[in-house]
């Protein structure tokens, strides 16, 4: 009777473990985070929510486009395990919202987000991500070697243009920004738009016009005659610790770095030697980007869906967007501009470069398409014409010409062409 009690007992238990196993495999959540200071932030204080939920996260952190390439292959083979990712709106957004990869987030609280950026958070008006990290456009510069040659910050281009020529030694690139190929794309907008052209109008390519093609010569001529060595094959990831080291006197890139780049830990110039300033005018205008970089999302395929939405919930909440802040990570949450802690630890040129950007900003710093991808490294093609021949080719404007038929046939195979 006993033995036979026994067995019972196991095969219920045996039953109860089945019939629960789906939530406790469920306490598990895959996440993909990217290779990102926020990304970084994250990892650091997982632990905390894990000890706080009693949920287990496995997560990655990938470089950018190794995470883009990632979620695309699994998601478009249906084989994803994956439950949260951090994502680019402007890089894969509109590519994964067609293809139905993001989980609608319907019960979100939004209100804490300008109204401005949600238009790149949504689709047919139902946001799919909430964002995390705005990125603006600065530059940063070394206060030390510009005191000492007597050199003013640059409001505009042509100042710019002075002032790397005369800081520009064997030892010091007098300027940096991105070079290489597709990665230059994004730091190369502002200077577009500064000249008076853009990416695409109306869902068609216009980066061959005389403004945008003018744009991408000054770029070249500045990154070819004053750019450190090898800047073609150099994105952000591979300037800043040249900056870092004291070997570049001025740099053009994303406001979100600015606590890397000061990092004591990271850094040999001290934080009173670096300076941040808004983007030089260009010879039409002030508007550099101002985007979403970076926001995080709920996987379509995802079978742990409401335990995702708790990680989503703590992983973009106000609280880690104030320690996000801190960290000097521009956050998108207003509350995390408004916080007295975080006014009286940040650098007020942060503050005030982000004033101007929100006001005078454009919110794209690439053509907004599915393949846009391809479309920039057929622009960034044209870039490293430019940077090749600082900015003399005479085959500028008929690659620009060329490249952009390209895109307009991307934009045509994805139904595009022609549209907002």
């Amino acid at each position: 009777m006993k033995k036979k009690l026994m067995v019972t007992t196991l095969v219920a238990l045996s039953s109860l473990c089945f019939s629960t196993g789906g939530l406790a495999q469920a306490k598990e959540i895959r996440v993909l985070l990217a290779n990102h200071p926020y990304g970084e932030l994250l990892k650091s204080v997982i632990p905390e929510f894990e000890k706080a939920s009693g949920i287990k996260v496995n997560f990655e952190s990938l470089q950018e486009s190794q995470l883009t390439q990632k979620l695309t292959t699994e998601f478009a083979t249906k084989s994803s395990s994956v439950d949260v990712f951090m994502t680019r709106p402007l890089q894969e957004g509109k590519m994964f919202s067609k293809n139905g990869w993001y989980e609608t987030i319907a019960s979100y609280d939004f209100s804490d987000y300008p109204k401005s950026i949600m238009g790149i958070a949504s689709s047919g008006g139902k946001p799919y991500l909430v964002p995390l990290v705005t990125e603006w456009q600065v530059l940063y510069y070394r206060k030390d070697l510009f005191n000492a040659a007597g050199v003013k910050v640059p409001v505009n281009f042509t100042e710019l243009e002075a002032a790397a020529q005369k800081l520009n030694s064997d030892d010091v690139a007098g300027f940096a920004s991105r070079g290489k190929g597709a990665a230059s794309v994004t730091q190369l907008s502002s200077y577009v738009y500064n000249f008076g052209g853009g990416y695409l109008d109306k869902g068609v390519a216009v980066f061959d016009s005389q403004p945008a093609v003018d744009a991408i010569r000054y770029y070249g001529k500045l990154l070819g005659n004053y750019g450190p060595k090898g800047v073609t094959s150099m994105s952000w990831e591979n300037i800043m610790p040249l900056f870092q080291a004291g070997k570049i006197a001025m740099w053009t890139d994303a406001s979100v770095f600015y606590g890397q780049v000061v990092d004591p830990a990271k850094t040999q110039v001290p934080a009173e030697n670096v300076g941040i300033a808004n983007f030089p005018a260009g010879p039409k205008t002030n508007s550099p980007f101002i985007v979403v970089s970076w926001g995080m999302a709920i996987a379509n395929q995802s079978k742990n869906k409401e335990l995702a939405a708790k990680f989503l919930e703590w992983a973009t909440s106000q609280e880690l967007a104030k320690r996000g802040m801190l960290s000097n990570i521009t956050m998108a949450r207003i509350s995390a501009w408004q916080d007295k802690d975080v006014l009286a630890k940040v650098n007020p040129g942060l503050v005030e470069t982000q004033v101007f950007a929100a006001q005078n900003g454009n919110p794209f710093d690439r053509p907004y398409m599915s393949a846009v991808g391809e479309a920039r490294d057929l622009i960034g093609e044209v870039v490293i014409e430019a940077i090749n021949t600082k900015g003399a080719s005479p085959n500028l404007e008929s690659m620009a010409k060329e490249r952009a038929v390209k895109v307009n046939d991307l934009l045509k195979d994805a139904g595009e062409y022609g549209k907002e």
